[in-house]
């Protein structure tokens, strides 16, 4: 098994089973991996992180790499995450004969996270220190689903279990995914968890030796190696594995999930946050449109006033003065007396809807908390 040079520092790695592609792979790497760095898994128990480590297993093997110095992790999501994923996880570790972490966040899963950060916000809208309301829900532009949840967690217990160690974080990202993920790199230092020079040595860094692989190139690597799929996968169809709902997720997917019983505690749980919050599970689509049966009459009822109440807060907040929308460094200025007036007056029914304290109900008030924002934005600036 040779390795082909592929330029600018990355070269393939074929494999020793007809029909499946070479691993795209760094020559930083390579050195590292006859160093013995130690290789570390993240498994989600989704088809492209275990074929990541069915396949890679393959080369490291062949490159003399020993299997004592490779490991998986797993970051669990807690209620968001289906319920046979840890199972799956677990089984798909003890099928490679890799040993297996688990981790979570110390404070709460998910489900936690949303509504902590729906709290917030409300706090935020109440104090004046927001202009407009703002989501329970990760989004594109704000993945702390994944940062948080995932990579926060991962890294830094990565770096206290092997301090002064070489370590390769192994991920199954493919460039064919999304727009987003077309320019992912090969490989990627990663200083997040273990600063440039730090008292311990350690070294970390990025690998994604699936990232030109297609998914038929996944699912066929799961066929010729034998490797497990999770039920969302074989029962009920799903086209890729996360989160029992995923904020990315298209509606087959979402659909597929509705259709196992055991996610539909989560589904009311999560149209209720919808019902709650009034903003819709993804920009464009409320969960709770996705398997309208599964609710009750009554928070059916609650999510049909959540987008009644939404659209009302669209149309209040788009009229809200222009020229004083978030900005880095917000407020960028004094409101006038007549936008301090109209602040002050659209806030009003959004602070009820919420049975949030108007803490600003007039002009004046709204103008002297701007006063407050911006001296508080001014100190920070000279500090």
């Amino acid at each position: 098994m040779d390795v082909i040079p592929w330029g600018r520092g990355c070269e393939t790695a074929p494999l020793p089973v007809p029909g499946l592609p070479e691993l795209a792979i760094g020559s930083e790497i390579i050195g590292a991996i006859h160093r013995h760095a130690w290789i570390v898994f993240n498994l989600s128990g989704g088809k492209d992180s275990s074929a990541a480590m069915f396949a890679l297993n393959l080369l490291l093997d062949h490159l003399g790499h020993p299997r004592a110095r490779r490991m998986a992790i797993h970051a669990d999501l807690g209620r968001a995450e289906w319920a046979s994923t840890p199972q799956t996880v677990a089984r798909i570790a003890a099928q490679a004969n890799m040993p297996l972490t688990v981790v979570r966040r110390a404070a709460g899963d998910l489900v936690d996270r949303w509504n902590q950060r729906f709290e917030n916000a409300k706090r935020r809208y109440e104090a004046l220190e927001t202009y407009n309301l703002i989501g329970p829900w990760s989004s594109a532009s704000l993945r702390f689903c994944q940062s948080e949840m995932k990579a926060a967690v991962i890294g830094p217990a990565i770096a206290r279990m092997l301090p002064g160690e070489r370590i390769i974080s192994v991920l199954g990202l493919r460039r064919d995914e999304s727009h987003t993920r077309a320019a992912i790199p090969v490989t990627k230092a990663d200083q997040r968890y273990a600063k440039a020079g730090n008292r311990q040595g350690t070294v970390m860094s990025m690998w994604n030796p699936l990232a030109n692989w297609s998914a038929d190139d996944v699912f066929r690597a799961h066929d010729l190696l034998g490797i497990p799929l999770h039920e969302a996968y074989t029962m009920w169809g799903s086209t890729r594995l996360s989160c029992r709902y995923c904020i990315f997720a298209s509606l087959h997917d979402l659909q597929a999930s509705s259709a196992a019983p055991l996610n539909h505690e989560i589904y009311r749980e999560l149209a209720g946050i919808e019902a709650s919050s009034t903003f819709p599970f993804q920009p464009t689509r409320w969960l709770a449109d996705v398997a309208p049966h599964l609710l009750s009459p009554s928070l059916a009822a609650d999510i049909a006033r959540a987008k009644a109440d939404q659209s009302e807060r669209r149309r209040i907040e788009a009229a809200m003065p222009a020229g004083l929308r978030y900005i880095a460094g917000w407020p960028p200025r004094m409101p006038t007396s007549g936008e301090a007036r109209d602040i002050a007056v659209s806030r009003r029914p959004i602070l009820a809807r919420h049975r949030l304290e108007e803490r600003y109900p007039t002009g004046p008030t709204v103008m002297a908390r701007f006063a407050e924002l911006m001296e508080t934005a001014a100190r920070k600036r000279a500090a």
